[in-house]
């Protein structure tokens, strides 16, 4: 089961992500989950939010590019060691991660990835004892 995740690449300049944002919460459209990462030219903003579709609608409606990428979820208890023995489950089992990164949400906390083969990772991570979020919950986790 994968997440919608939006992609948005930012110009590095002032008042750029308060637009993104902006746009959003105008639009009544929750942020779960955030990530940004910058350049000296432009910034990837990569989303969790609680409807991606709309969430691109009214962001291209806005000028701004957005993309849907299909993520991953991981449930990670809160228990010392619990993301490494899950990066340790997909290594062994020949899945790359391309990026990653994570939120605290209540009682577990959540490491979203990109894989190439999301479907090998998510049976890798079921069958080692995790779980992974579904659409329904990871779009209203922070609500």
């Amino acid at each position: 089961m994968t997440i919608k995740q939006l992609s948005i690449f930012l110009e590095n300049r002032e008042g750029r992500l308060e637009e993104v944002l902006d746009t959003l919460g105008r639009n009544d459209i929750n942020i779960v989950a955030l990530s940004l990462a910058d350049t000296s030219e432009y910034g990837m903003l990569r989303l969790i939010v609680s409807d991606p579709v709309k969430g691109k609608e009214v962001l291209k409606e806005s000028g701004i590019v957005a993309m849907i990428t299909d993520v991953i979820a991981l449930r990670v208890p809160h228990a010392t060691g619990s993301l490494g023995k899950a990066m340790h489950l997909l290594v062994q089992n020949d899945v790359n991660v391309e990026y990653m990164y994570a939120f605290a949400n209540g009682e577990d906390a959540s490491a979203v990835l990109k894989t190439e083969i999301p479907e090998k990772a998510i049976r890798t991570l079921k069958e080692g004892g995790f779980d992974v979020w579904e659409e329904e919950e990871a779009y209203k986790a922070n609500r």
